[in-house]
């Protein structure tokens, strides 16, 4: 540990040059006085307390706060530069990914009140889940997930929260590609308005999808710091606003009940509003308000999928300029309320324009109606271009965790720091390739590794680092704990054993290739 004191005096002037490329222009001397103003239970403005209390543990040194992050360049260096505004944007778009796509599908399997009373309790748990997070990384002044499981149960702990962190994230990366495989050639096929594609490379999704790694996510996942892809968050976040925009508008542009492109030409005339000759609405055009079926095993997992933050958020938080714990609750309380909208709003507009037609991906079902929409094509390039940019988001977490896991005590190294992104997306594309279909793999990893990272491990890593002269543990907060992890263990359980459940009658519209 010694050998590290020496480069604090060296890096501190680079770091505070640093600062300005990150286009937020500020002088490195500001952060000096915000050092007062933090918490001392953070542990910044001591970190050599820290430092001495764990003499074995050289690779937490990075992830402490504010004045000793100039100490080293390590995985997550230049810290403390990211404003509040870009943190949300990056939480937010970590939050969002192409879950949004199946929540109309998820709604018309549980009906619209159900729906809402699982995602409202899905976000308020994110939330409560982040808050044990932040609580455990504030008393031991450590900010990594990794390091949390060290620190409450040693190497069994770092590697369990490394291997969750790592399964969770390349299921998500891997079903944003699987969106880029399925939906990029349609697009590009509607563009052109080729009817019968004849095996043109351009219209291969395989093709297409190691195109979009090598030249959009590829570069992106090379940053040095999460900080520098609030820019491309910030656009990532504005096309899904977009994509909800024109899920409501087309709502009140399409009948119901719909007709398929195959019969548009002839019979769309006819079928312009849902009341029939006998003046009675049709049945298939009233939305349920409950309604429980084979398929509402899947809804439980697609809604915990979609407020997976939990790896992304320690990260976030050691960018953050002026960290502190309130501050960073704020950046995901925000980031969960605004996507907690878009997702009801999405789901509600795209199952009130389908009910029970909707597909497992939404945007499918609108091609059935008019494959050569402009707007439907213009929302498809929007979605593609939003789930391609959270990739190097949600990558990120991942080369930490396999830093954390294999290389520990090892300084930043960029052929390290390049060789791991390029290994995880050559394995996720060939995964993507050769993969089953979305809802599989969202059902599948939703239900193993989500339930560990949001409820689980931030419940036993905060009952365990919190110490005892602090809250006992018969203390409301650790009983609260104890209760949100076994919520959690209740979730894993149910969400798989229905699956298996679903998977062997055959119903499953995963195995059957819908």
């Amino acid at each position: 540990m010694s050998e590290d004191k020496p480069a604090e005096n060296v890096d501190s002037p680079p770091v505070e040059v640093n600062a300005i490329p990150n286009g937020k222009g500020h002088e490195g001397g500001e952060e000096v006085p915000t050092l007062a103003k933090t918490p001392p239970a953070e542990d910044c403005g001591n970190p050599h307390r820290t430092e001495n209390a764990d003499p074995n543990l050289p690779e937490s040194q990075e992830f402490l706060s504010g004045a000793d992050d100039k100490k080293t360049t390590r995985f997550t260096d230049f810290e403390g530069k990211t404003s509040f505004g870009m943190s949300v944007f990056n939480l937010g778009n970590a939050i969002m990914g192409s879950g949004i796509l199946g929540l109309a599908y998820a709604m018309a399997n549980t009906g619209v009140v159900l729906f809402l009373v699982l995602l409202t309790v899905v976000a308020v748990l994110s939330s409560y889940s982040i808050h044990l997070l932040l609580k455990s990384s504030g008393i031991v002044g450590i900010r990594a997930y990794e390091q949390l499981g060290y620190r409450a149960f040693g190497t069994p702990g770092k590697m369990a929260a490394g291997i969750a962190i790592t399964l969770q994230n390349i299921g998500a990366m891997s079903s944003y590609l699987y969106i880029v495989k399925y939906e990029f050639p349609l697009v590009i096929q509607a563009f052109l308005k080729v009817d019968k594609p004849a095996g043109e490379w351009y219209l291969n999704g395989n093709y297409l999808v190691i195109i979009v790694s090598i030249a959009v996510i590829l570069p992106l996942a090379l940053m040095k710091q999460l900080g520098y892809l609030g820019y491309t968050s910030g656009f990532s976040l504005s096309c899904m606003v977009f994509f909800l925009v024109s899920v409501i508008y087309k709502k009140f542009n399409i009948p119901c009940p719909f007709v398929d492109f195959a019969f548009n030409s002839t019979a769309s005339e006819m079928n312009v509003s849902a009341i029939d000759s006998g003046g009675e609405i049709d049945p298939s055009c009233i939305p349920k308000m409950a309604n429980l079926n084979s398929q509402t095993a899947y809804t439980i997992p697609i809604l915990a999928f979609a407020f997976v933050c939990h790896p992304e958020v320690l990260p976030i938080y050691t960018e953050l300029r002026n960290p502190n714990k309130k501050k960073m609750q704020h950046v995901a309380n925000i980031s969960i309320a605004v996507m907690y909208i878009m997702y009801f709003l999405a789901a509600l507009f795209g199952y009130l324009t389908f009910y029970g037609e909707v597909e497992a991906e939404l945007l499918h079902t609108y091609s059935r109606i008019d494959p050569y929409d402009n707007l439907i094509l213009c929302v498809r390039v929007a979605v593609l271009t939003a789930v391609t940019l959270t990739v190097p988001i949600v990558l990120f977490p991942v080369r930490r965790a396999i830093q954390q896991m294999m290389f520990p005590n090892k300084t930043f190294n960029w052929p390290r720091h390049i060789a791991i992104a390029f290994s995880l997306l050559t394995f996720i594309n060939l995964l993507v390739i050769f993969a089953p279909n979305i809802l599989g793999i969202f059902g599948v990893i939703g239900a193993t590794s989500a339930p560990c990272l949001i409820f689980i491990f931030p419940a036993i890593f905060y009952i365990r680092i919190v110490p005892k002269e602090e809250e006992p543990l018969r203390s409301v907060p650790k009983i609260l704990a104890a209760c949100f992890a076994g919520i959690g263990f209740l979730f894993m359980i149910m969400s798989l054993s229905f699956i298996i459940m679903d998977w062997t009658s055959g119903t499953s519209k995963a195995s059957s290739g819908h």
